[in-house]
This record gives C-alpha cells, sequence and structure tokens, in this order.
C-alpha cells in the first residue's frame, strides 16, 4: 500500500507502507508489523521522531556504499540497494520544517492513480 504523507510546513511524501514502518518505529511510534491506513505525529512528538531518525540512521550498518563509476559490472540503479538513510530522508526533511513551523504530520493511503 502506498503512504501519502501531509503537513502544511512541506511538499507530500509518498512511499511504500512497508518501507515507511521502520521509519516510523525509529520516530516512536509503536507499530509492530504493520501500519495504520492513517495517523499522525502531532507538533508536540516532532522533536522526539526526528531525534529517533535521526539516531537510527547515524547506527544504520547498512550505509550508502561508494561505487566505482568505471566498473564494467556496475548494477543498473533500479536494482541497486536502497539504504535506510535514503529513504528515511524525505519524511525526515518534512518533519524538521513541520517542526520548525509547529505543524502536525498526517498521513493515509494515497489515492488510486
Amino acid at each position: 500500500m502506498l503512504i501519502l504523507f501531509h503537513s502544511k510546513a512541506a511538499a507530500e511524501v509518498l512511499m511504500f507502507a512497508e518501507h515507511a514502518l521502520p521509519i516510523l518505529k525509529a520516530a516512536g511510534k509503536p507499530y509492530t508489523t504493520s501500519l495504520p491506513e492513517r495517523g499522525v505525529i502531532t507538533s508536540n512528538e516532532l522533536p522526539q521522531a526526528i531525534q529517533g531518525i535521526e539516531k537510527a540512521m547515524a547506527n544504520d550498518v547498512d550505509n550508502d556504499y561508494i561505487h566505482d563509476d568505471d566498473a564494467e559490472t556496475r548494477e543498473h540503479p533500479i536494482q541497486e540497494h536502497v539504504s535506510f538513510r535514503r529513504r528515511a530522508f524525505p519524511l525526515l526533511a518534512m518533519l524538521r520544517l513541520s517542526n520548525e513551523h509547529h505543524a502536525d504530520v498526517t498521513w493515509e493511503p494515497a489515492p488510486d492513480w
């Protein structure tokens, strides 16, 4: 399922629920196996959520690797692994802007296209 994050302070962020779940866990949300369809990170929860995601990004053992641009065996970009750090960054940027403007962050299922 695609999840759409909203905030009055930032552009929308779209991601798969399975990728959003570990980020929201790091932000302090108590979800274990699945993400509820709708939710909120209140403006009061934002500083703790930001700190939790930043800590998880710093502890990410699967850091982005530097690849050799001249390598003949380089994978196609669509097949490359996306680290937690890269996946979490757009949502973290939204949370930071929302914190500056004291705005809540909500999510809901993305509309069908």
